[in-house]
């Protein structure tokens, strides 16, 4: 690791094939706390590149669990992380709206590592168990339409980095690695991203790969669709800013986006959104976003067509239903 770190200090980067390889190690433990902490430090000081992106993408799909869907279409909902805003949990809360339309969800999570509350502390608290049963996930699949893969039960491997994030407590190239592996391997994808820098990065990556998928990121800086202002949507076949005006919505403020100071906070937030008795702003928020995952697979809709897709299921309670389908199933 000696020899690594004097070649990235001496403002080098790494092919795919090196990326991948570091990684594999430091999974394996073959590296110490204090080295991996500096390797991860390098990412912190200047930007992941797309070879090097790739090749951590490389190591943690063929370390992880896999999971075979047998062939059934899914799409995945997430953010990176890292964006400082505090939102509350927005993709999270948009799975169950996109499920509850009809549409299948297998989405990747984790616990809260440069937040109060990433996805799984959320939904362990809204008494979600997790599994890595495969089996088990695809019956919640079939009949929920929507499955949790937690991420540490999948990515054994990074048992080893996990308590050196955590120390850190900042955003690190992990965060940007999350929605590029899920084991499932879904045929859709709806993800929003912290930087534009980033969004081209994923872009680059995801239109390499055999699946439908939008890459959100709010100008403001927000790694949701916020509706506070432009956010830049790229699609397979282009890109267009898209707005509160898009669902001929007013335009959010962004105290209203807050997750609260706990969890438990967050899960009342989730819980009253899928009720259907949050504000508007947190409601219109979820369906906005729901509407970009849906036009994965309506390709031929418009986005307030999606909008109102995801809110007719909001509405008859089916979302709200599919919250406590799948928890009964866990």
């Amino acid at each position: 690791m000696k020899a690594i770190l004097n070649y990235l200090f001496d403002h080098n980067h790494l092919t795919r094939e090196q990326s991948k390889e570091i990684l594999i190690k430091i999974s394996k433990g073959e590296y110490n706390s204090s080295q991996v902490a500096s390797f991860i430090t390098v990412f912190m000081m200047r930007s992941v590149d797309v070879e090097e992106l790739t090749g951590f993408k490389d190591a943690l799909l063929e370390l992880c669990k896999p999971i075979d869907l047998d062939g059934v279409e899914s799409t995945d909902l997430c953010g990176t992380g890292g964006d400082g805003k505090n939102t509350f949990n927005i993709s999270t809360t948009t799975a169950f709206i996109v499920a509850g339309a009809g549409y299948k969800v297998s989405k990747h999570g984790n616990y809260g590592v440069s937040s109060i509350c990433g996805s799984s502390n959320v939904l362990e608290h809204l008494g979600y168990k997790f599994s890595d049963d495969v089996d088990k996930l695809k019956r919640q699949l079939d009949a929920s339409n929507i499955c949790f893969i937690h991420a540490p039960l999948f990515h054994p491997a990074m048992k080893f980095v996990a308590p050196i994030r955590r120390e850190l407590g900042v955003k690190t190239f992990f965060n940007m690695l999350g929605p590029l592996v899920n084991p499932a391997r879904p045929t859709h994808q709806s993800v929003g991203v912290f930087s534009l820098e980033l969004a081209r990065l994923y872009n680059y990556i995801l239109d390499k790969e055999n699946r439908n998928y939008s890459v959100i990121h709010a100008l403001d800086g927000y790694d949701e669709l916020s509706l506070t202002g432009d956010a830049l949507v790229i699609q397979r076949h282009g890109e267009k800013l898209v707005n509160a005006s898009d669902f001929n919505l007013a335009a959010k403020k962004a105290e209203a986006l807050f997750g609260g100071e706990s969890i438990a906070e967050a899960g009342d937030i989730l819980t009253s959104i899928l009720k259907n008795e949050a504000s508007a702003t947190q409601t219109e928020v979820v369906l906005a976003n729901a509407a970009v995952a849906i036009k994965n697979f309506e390709t031929q809709k418009t986005l307030s067509e999606c909008y109102e897709i995801g809110k007719e299921a909001l509405e008859n309670g089916s979302a709200f239903k599919t919250l406590e389908k799948v928890v009964e199933l866990s």
